[in-house]
């Protein structure tokens, strides 16, 4: 069977092999839940989520225990990329935000005074995550997950999913798992967007056992001319554009949503570094002047 609709923001899509239709149905109906329940606490825009409340206090005490193993994640691939990834950017998203929200707000960007004031909240390292407190270690630090909570609840639903017995599944909530092969034996096809053209599918992956991941800077911008993307450098405060668009395969979504976004700052040497640490993992890049090009790991 195959489920769509809007999780996470987003058209998602699950789809499900099962002898039994009804089992399938239910399968499927504690999967949504568990999308509900996750998102309830990694939303940056839910007043009730624990993200806000951790944000808003400084502080968590008796955190989720997917709260714990997400930011513990977080802080395996702020190490492996030197940085690039970083889930307390939220102070610099911010300050582009409310910068260019403004009337009249300068074309070059905030004044360095508060791009500096901004990157002195900015750093991984200041989170102190423990199984019973969270604590953020900087007054006015703030954490988001969206450049890696749509990989981790993918995660979590594949393994719902296989749990209940389901061998054969794509899950894309945003991020794509798929799990086996088709039923046919032939491998799971998964698009790619054309970042000039994201309506449009560049590049077709055939996928077994595997998660892919797109970041782009061509999703948002936050001034009119687009010189400022969304994507923006936890150790600089820039907003590169090194790459039109960064697709990562890997064993798992969380792994390839964490790196698409971190490759999206890092040249390609820099990515080489990274793979070579790790297995089974592809970039896929769109570089600035429109070339194209994999990075394998190994």
């Amino acid at each position: 069977m195959t489920w769509r609709g809007v999780v996470l923001g987003a058209v998602g899509t699950i789809v499900v092999h099962h002898p039994d239709r009804i089992a399938a149905e239910r399968l499927v109906a504690r999967a949504l839940n568990e999308v509900r329940r996750l998102d309830g606490l990694f939303s940056l825009y839910r007043e009730d989520s624990a993200l806000v409340a951790l944000n808003r206090r400084g502080a968590l005490e008796a955190p989720p225990a997917d709260m714990v193993r997400l930011l513990a994640a977080c802080a395996r691939y702020a190490e492996l990329t030197g940085g690039a990834f970083d889930p307390t950017v939220q102070p610099l998203w911010r300050l582009y935000f409310e910068h260019f929200s403004r009337p009249g707000a300068d074309p070059a960007g905030p004044p360095a005074a508060a791009l500096s004031a901004a990157l002195g909240r900015v750093g991984y390292g200041r989170i102190l995550v423990g199984r019973d407190r969270i604590a953020l270690g900087a007054r006015g630090m703030q954490v988001t997950l969206n450049g890696i909570a749509q990989g981790y609840i993918t995660d979590r639903i594949v393994e719902l999913l296989r749990d209940g017995g389901i061998e054969r599944t794509m899950v894309d909530l945003g991020e794509a798992r798929v799990l086996g092969s088709r039923p046919d034996g032939r491998p799971w096809q998964v698009g790619l967007a054309d970042p000039d053209d994201p309506g449009r599918v560049r590049e077709t992956l055939g996928l077994v056992d595997r998660a892919v991941a797109t970041s782009g800077g061509y999703g948002m911008a936050f001034d009119p001319a687009g010189r400022f993307g969304h994507i923006l450098d936890p150790r600089t405060g820039a907003s590169p554009r090194l790459h039109r668009s960064v697709s990562v395969v890997a064993p798992d979504a969380t792994t390839a949503d964490a790196l698409s976004t971190a490759f999206s700052l890092m040249p390609p040497p820099a990515i080489d570094a990274a793979l070579a640490r790790l297995r089974g993992v592809a970039a896929h890049l769109v570089h600035a002047d429109g070339s194209a090009g994999v990075r394998t790991a190994g």
